[in-house]
């Protein structure tokens, strides 16, 4: 069964790697991959509990889901009413590198604050509204990846997995930002720095970058800026959301969405001089939401769900546990398999695998030097939170940042392989070098 179930994983990657030549969408070959997963642990697995199973790793990969729709909602709302005009207006440099760097480092920050998903998500939409070219809007797309992800490594409510570390003690708020916002930087600073040179040194033409873009007809100075502080406040308010009440994010995000709902129709419905066919509502934005990067997401991640069903990745850790027993060379590793299984279910394995130690269990190793990495705030629980986070960018498909950009952009796997992996290698082994110093110098 276990290899049957490798293989099929390994084949449905190498067909959503080769999309552009095979000519089928990857969100069909996904799904086709999650059925097959799940269909084989069910006939092969005699498992009673398989329908359990499957009904529990479909709530949380649904969580995930809601999320999505409701963020890309809401930023495609804040499009459609000219909200981003908003934001190129104050942005006063027209040169392509200088636009990359600071993209780069306005995502980096964004995403420490905001989910990765939704930081790629708005940046992608004001990538847009600056950047005509469609290869170069790659480049661009694809350092926003690797920055969101960098960003989410060093903040406790960055990322899905920095927030289950910090919610379950392994790592404290405090100590994370200060061992990890440096790592965190050098990773996106490289593969920046690396990518200038397939940017040419040159002015943005002036029709993709234009400040003075009109609004829509029927939007106006005060409805568009009413529907961005809305929209972006909407935004922020669900971490807030998530610290406060305990619950999922996806939640914070859809009621957020049903609050911009409501304001947007009680302004339409006041506005009696306008035909009704250029309005746009929130039920009408929903329509044009991008459907098949949604469902792909439900392939891939319920085929992950099916690996770690099966018990694969606990295996996995286990392995690494008896056969490496060193701390640097787990979280690498972990880091780079979280470029093609989500990051999510590698870090629970790992959670599980190694338990936050306390001075009983240090007193009792037959080895304390290598258990007190395990400690709380040890540098075992920081290397992995950086590896897993900045290893997703690997791969286009390695991260939810990835997966979103990949979709709206339409990114080549095979052009993302030859162009940014070694970029984004080079900035992961840098950061994994500055944690090391760090860890060497000042303990």
């Amino acid at each position: 069964m276990i290899i049957t179930m490798i293989l099929i994983f390994v084949f449905g990657y190498l067909c959503i790697a080769l999309e552009h030549k095979l000519r089928i969408d990857k969100a069909a070959i996904a799904l086709l991959m999650c059925g097959a997963l799940w269909t084989v642990l069910s006939l092969l697995g005699n498992d009673a509990q398989i329908g359990t199973q499957l009904i529990e790793q479909l709530g949380d990969t649904s969580e995930i889901l809601f999320f999505l729709i409701g963020a890309m909602t809401i930023v495609e709302l804040i499009d459609r009413h000219g909200g981003f005009h908003v934001i190129t207006d104050h942005i006063k440099t027209r040169n392509k590198r200088k636009l990359l760097w600071l993209l780069s480092i306005i995502a980096f920050f964004m995403s420490a604050v905001l989910d990765n998903m939704t930081t790629t998500i708005i940046m992608i939409m004001l990538l847009r509204r600056v950047i005509g070219d469609q290869k170069e809007r790659w480049i661009f797309a694809s350092v926003i990846v690797i920055a969101a992800n960098s960003g989410g490594a060093f903040s406790p409510i960055g990322d899905v997995t920095t927030i289950m570390l910090w919610m379950r003690g392994n790592v404290t708020s405090g100590l994370l930002v200060a061992k990890l916002f440096l790592p965190a930087l050098v990773s996106i600073i490289i593969p920046t720095a690396i990518a200038c040179r397939y940017i040419p040194d040159e002015d943005v033409r002036p029709e993709d970058f234009d400040t003075n873009q009109k609004l829509p007809p029927f939007v106006g100075p005060r409805f568009s800026h009413f529907v961005l502080v809305l929209g972006v406040g909407g935004l922020l308010f669900v971490p807030v959301f998530k610290a406060v009440t305990g619950l999922p994010p996806y939640l914070g995000m859809l009621i957020s969405l049903g609050v911009l709902w409501v304001f947007t129709e009680i302004v339409y419905d006041q506005k009696h001089n306008m035909e009704e066919s250029i309005k746009n509502r929130v039920s009408k934005v929903l329509k044009h939401i991008d459907m098949p990067t949604i469902l792909f997401f439900l392939g891939i991640l319920m085929s992950v769900s099916a690996l770690q069903s099966a018990g694969l990745l606990t295996d996995f850790a286990d392995f690494l546990d008896k056969n490496v027993h060193e701390v640097y060379t787990i979280a690498g590793i972990t880091g780079l398999l979280s470029a093609v299984i989500d990051n999510v279910p590698l870090v629970a394995a790992c959670m599980g695998m190694y338990p936050v130690a306390d001075t009983t269990a240090l007193a009792s190793s037959l080895d304390p030097a290598y258990m007190q990495a395990f400690v709380q705030d040890g540098i075992f629980w920081h290397l992995l939170t950086f590896c897993a986070d900045v290893g997703g960018s690997l791969l286009i498909i390695g991260s939810a940042a990835g997966v979103v950009a990949m979709g709206l952009e339409k990114i080549e796997f095979g052009w993302y392989l030859r162009k940014i992996t070694l970029l984004a290698l080079a900035g992961y082994f840098a950061g994994m070098l500055v944690i090391f110093l760090e860890h060497l110098l000042l303990g």
